[in-house]
């Protein structure tokens, strides 16, 4: 059986099995069963999902917070799979993917919320230049007439 200790400080919430807890003074939990959590720092709110992984993320993240929708979540999750796959270049980005694929497929939600996260930094490296590459060049005033 594996135990995992969590320690939150006053007022921090985590999102247990769909339950949200909050605590009123600094304490540790012991997880002493599998359980699919999230601490409050890393809930990502709607308004935050603002890039292709950020949206993808909320998607998962929906499924481990709200288990009663976790269906339409998973449905959405199918749906948008293959579009964020058509739209990355990265090798790297794209065999991750594929490897949150397979985490959701097998139950393991916050490994894939996990995995997510850790694409940020790269996802914003291809945004970056895709911006650069989309640049148009300053306009030159026509000459003669205004």
């Amino acid at each position: 059986m594996n135990t995992l200790k969590i320690s939150l400080k006053p007022n921090e919430k985590i999102y247990i099995n769909g339950a949200v807890l909050r605590v009123d003074r600094k304490v540790s939990l012991e997880l002493l069963n599998d359980v699919q959590f999230l601490l409050e720092s890393h809930v990502l709110q709607a308004e935050d999902a603002s890039t292709p992984l950020r949206q993808l993320y909320f998607i998962v993240q929906v499924m481990l917070m709200n288990p009663q929708d976790a269906a339409g979540a998973r449905d959405m999750f199918r749906r948008s799979l293959p579009l964020m796959l058509a739209s990355f270049d990265d090798e790297h980005i794209r065999g991750a993917l594929k490897h949150i694929d397979r985490l959701v497929s097998e139950g393991h939600v916050y490994e894939a919320l996990k995995a997510i996260r850790s694409l940020y930094p790269l996802e914003q490296l291809a945004l970056d230049a895709e911006r650069e590459t989309n640049i148009e060049p300053p306009r030159l005033a026509a000459a003669g007439g205004r």
